[in-house]
């Protein structure tokens, strides 16, 4: 049974790649009195958060804020653009660019899924290539979308997103560009405009630090010109009424007053710190704890250096070990909690977080955690993941700026 009076001394370390732990002062501002979300301290607050979430997608266009998860994000960038029947361009680089495939195939879409066979295609990003290739096929542009996943959190694989755009252009085709930045945004560097993104979709609970429940989606001129002839259903997701509203810092319908509390406050912690050095840190503490992977003799589940994600360390264990006991055996023991493996690479490897309110203490706790939970469950370390990441953190030392 469940033990609902669980209260270990210290606090719980939540190491999963999102939710992300929530700082003190961002509960402290979700504390604050409701208000009335029709009056004009809220639309003052409205369009505060507007204006800085666009910041953080680096765009110049409208960024639509619903009360929502992540998914309900994706489901907003498909109706809002497509037709019964579209093709669908989509890549497969892990769990969550899964997931989005099967909600395409419900809205009545026709997918077609790009990647490697097997667990190899989990390991790596996406192939800008094939996605040039198959476009070039599709004489008759029947395809109205590429989507894929920029960082795909199941598995700690990040895509070039500037190479998938340079690759639909290359093909000479007009299919729109969508792309997952749920858990990017905030850690990973992201660029909407730049790179020629029409649909950028994300939420809160990754490196904006917040709970989950609000969702975004970025939008181009081109996917708003879109929307005007898509067919899908959509009511809640319609991009006219909320972007309409958005302009005077209003919402079509009740939105998530102390939430945007919260995401008006994350806003303010991360220019402070400046979304550069944010970036940094990420990258710094990704490195520290790939570094201890190597040490432990242990493979990192991206195969492929140069897509590293800064925002999660996916553990591949030895066979015959049972990777979601070891969470367990950590769990029980270090009260940390760890990213399980999904799908295709359930119990073969664990997530280790390192994004958003983190630094170098939560970082190295996390891997004490994970070192002697490997050692009590009789992995055979080559040897401390913990001695060389304090190394690569002390000969590469961070960068303190504001912003």
């Amino acid at each position: 049974m469940l033990k609902l009076d669980f209260h270990p001394a210290g606090r719980h370390l939540l190491q999963i790649p999102g939710p992300s732990p929530v700082p003190d002062r961002i509960l402290r501002a979700m504390s604050y009195p409701t208000i009335d979300h029709r009056g004009p301290e809220f639309g003052a607050l409205g369009l505060h958060v507007l204006s800085g979430i666009k910041q953080v997608f680096k765009t110049k266009h409208p960024v639509a804020i619903y009360p929502a998860s992540g998914t309900g994000a994706w489901e907003a960038a498909l109706v809002n653009t497509c037709s019964p029947g579209d093709g669908v361009l989509m890549f497969e680089t892990g769990h969550f660019a899964s997931l989005w495939k099967k909600m395409a195939e419900r809205l009545g879409l026709r997918p077609e899924f790009l990647g490697l066979p097997g667990v190899e295609g989990w390991r790596r990003g996406v192939d800008a290539g094939m996605i040039e290739e198959r476009l070039r096929a599709d004489k008759a542009h029947r395809i109205k979308a590429v989507c894929v996943v920029h960082n795909e959190t199941s598995t700690g694989v990040t895509s070039d997103i500037a190479a998938v755009r340079r690759a639909i252009d290359g093909a000479g085709h007009p299919a729109l560009l969508m792309v997952d930045t749920i858990s990017g945004l905030a850690a990973a560097d992201y660029r909407h405009d730049e790179w020629g993104v029409d649909v950028s979709v994300s939420g809160s609970q990754k490196g904006l630090m917040l709970p989950p429940g609000i969702s975004f989606n970025a939008l181009s001129a081109r996917a708003l010109d879109a929307s005007k002839t898509a067919t899908l259903p959509r009511s809640f997701w319609d991009w006219g009424d909320i972007v309409s509203m958005n302009e005077t810092g209003y919402w079509p319908y009740t939105p998530n007053t102390n939430l945007l509390y919260g995401l008006s406050e994350a806003l303010e912690m991360i220019f402070a710190e400046g979304l550069d050095q944010v970036f940094a840190r990420h990258q710094r503490l990704a490195a520290a704890c790939r570094a201890a992977v190597r040490a432990w003799g242990l493979e990192i589940q991206c195969a492929d250096p140069a897509v590293y994600s800064p925002v999660l360390t996916g553990v591949m264990t030895p066979e015959g070990t049972d990777a979601d006991a070891v969470r367990g055996l950590i769990y029980e023991n270090f009260d940390m909690s760890l990213g399980t493996g999904l799908g295709k690479v359930k119990g073969r490897m664990f997530r280790i977080g390192h994004l958003g309110d983190c630094n170098d203490l939560t970082l190295m706790a996390a891997l004490c955690g994970c070192e002697m939970g490997l050692q009590m469950a009789g992995v055979n370390l080559s040897g401390s993941g913990v001695e060389h990441a304090l190394h690569y953190l002390r000969t590469h030392p961070a960068k303190v700026t504001g912003g």
